[in-house]
């Protein structure tokens, strides 16, 4: 396998995407003390609408 230069991984990011979903809860004694949930998404506009509408998020796509 070659190596890839940082245009070449930017690209294949862009064109397929890239989807990082976290979700931590930190709690004592049974008390929630904090919840932290995050969702990133990094992909072309194109990649972004083509899937969008699959998962149900054109009408947030949209606005």
């Amino acid at each position: 396998m070659g190596s890839s230069s940082l245009a070449e991984v930017v690209d294949r990011i862009l064109d397929k995407g890239v989807v990082v979903d976290a979700w931590v809860r930190v709690s004592l004694v049974g008390i929630e003390i904090l919840a932290i949930e995050a969702r990133v998404v990094v992909a072309s506009v194109d990649t972004y609408l083509k899937y969008a509408e699959a998962v149900g998020l054109t009408a947030q796509a949209a606005a």
